[in-house]
């Protein structure tokens, strides 16, 4: 149950007041929900309240809670954007409903509701990654989040300052550093892939900190390949100097128990589109840190807390949203995720190296590793292959996926790349099963 439902004192099974009560029977759960109306709740505790099916252990028939799913599509396009669940859809929605469009720090219900919503969904993130709540940033993408972090710390940078960053990252988390770089005068540092492997080491990495080493940016998982390089090794290296740490944990966030505290990073970064909730950005700084950056922003906006890196009012619906895909994540619980994935990952990357014609990209075991590989078709560009599986109803993206410093190593085209499928909670092995004959018929020709 989200932190904003216990300040009602409302737990699972409860018997509440029906006023204001709507009863939905969910034939998957085998109970009937109850869910709360905003016009129930105080406008200062928050916009709604979802009772949902309770914890679940296994991950056998979730599409239903997945409305985009209709219409028959396998969609193996998670990895740039995940379809929405349907407690984010209902949040959103009801909070559009609800009156509470407003403005946060006002003397009227609707603005103490956003006040209140601000602290729930920071709880909640805080609950979902294992960081202090004070430190969450919202914002409408990381890449927003990471542009307007690092123009405040290029005003602490000068020549002679050094930022490590890797060919395994998303260029979210290199191009706002090559930014600061440019504007302050130091030097960024790139951390190989290596080419056999296709993996970080974390040697290279460590390799390349020394004492002029301000920044470090990684990223958690790979949104290309899915190899998940060791950030806390890293992190320890980066501190033991003195330098700070950025983690993109984007595509880490859905696949993984996250653990922002024994990372060790400064700074995480997430986007809750990538799992099941809206178009957001979130970004968590440690508290010290974040009151001490020198952010660019209007006079009006706060000196201390995150609302110094917020720029302008945030989206209160979609913060709603966040909250019930975070929640959706801790009931679902990542132990029945991971099962999940790794299975349907498993059969899904043994049947790629099975298929003639078809060289899968990425690290060749499945340890250390999100449910995300690449692969190309010979005979044919990855953009035909993508339009070929889509008339088969299966959905994948093709090209470089902003991974561009990764594209040179791993022995692909700069532009045209590869095609990239990733697994997440909705796929399952019919799925899987689709993928593979479409692509073997292409691969036949």
């Amino acid at each position: 149950m989200a932190p904003c439902a216990s300040r009602n004192k409302i737990e699972f099974g409860d018997v509440v007041n029906e006023s204001g009560m709507d009863r939905v029977s969910d034939p998957a759960c085998g109970i009937e929900i109850l869910r709360l109306q905003v016009s129930a709740l105080p406008a200062t505790v928050n916009s709604l309240v979802l009772l949902a099916c309770p914890r679940m252990t296994a991950l056998t028939d979730i599409r239903y809670r997945f409305p985009g799913l209709l219409g028959g599509w396998s969609r193996f396009d998670g990895p740039a954007g995940t379809q929405a669940v349907d407690a984010s859809i209902d949040a959103v929605a009801d909070w559009q409903r609800s009156g509470n469009s407003a403005n946060s720090h006002g003397a009227f219900p609707a603005a103490q509701a956003c006040d209140a919503l601000t602290e729930c969904v920071s709880a909640t993130m805080g609950e979902l990654l294992g960081a202090d709540p004070a430190g969450f940033a919202f914002g409408p993408s990381t890449t927003a989040n990471m542009m307007a972090l690092t123009r405040a710390i290029a005003a602490e940078l000068g020549p002679g300052d050094e930022i490590v960053c890797t060919e395994l990252d998303h260029d979210s988390n290199i191009s706002p550093w090559l930014l600061a770089a440019r504007d302050s005068g130091a030097t960024v540092r790139m951390a190989r892939l290596d080419r056999q492997s296709h993996r970080l080491n974390t040697d290279a990495v460590i390799d390349l900190i020394g004492p002029a080493t301000r920044w470090l940016a990684v990223t958690g998982a790979s949104n290309a390949i899915g190899a998940i390089p060791d950030a806390a090794a890293i992190s320890r290296a980066a501190h033991a100097i003195g330098a700070r740490v950025v983690v993109d944990g984007v595509h880490l966030t859905p696949h993984r128990q996250i653990d922002v505290e024994a990372i060790g990073c400064d700074v995480f970064t997430t986007s809750s589109y990538k799992w099941y909730g809206p178009h957001a950005g979130i970004m968590w700084v440690e508290p010290d840190l974040l009151d001490s950056l020198a952010a660019y922003k209007v006079r009006p906006a706060p000196d201390r807390g995150p609302g110094r890196l917020q720029y302008g009012t945030p989206s209160w619906e979609a913060m709603a949203g966040i909250d019930a895909a975070a929640r959706f994540l801790l009931d679902t619980t990542m132990a029945a995720v991971i099962e999940h994935e790794e299975s349907v990952f498993e059969r899904l990357l043994t049947g790629l190296h099975d298929l003639s014609g078809v060289r899968v990209v990425g690290p060749a075991d499945l340890a250390n590793r999100a449910p995300t590989t690449m692969f190309l078709v010979e005979g044919h560009s990855p953009l035909q292959v993508a339009s070929k599986l889509a008339e088969a109803k299966v959905a994948v993206w093709d090209g470089h996926n902003y991974a561009i410093e990764a594209m040179g190593p791993l022995g692909l085209d700069a532009e045209d790349g590869a095609v990239r499928v990733g697994v997440c909670v909705y796929i399952g092995l019919g799925d899987v099963e689709r993928l593979l004959e479409a692509v073997s018929t292409l691969g036949s020709r």
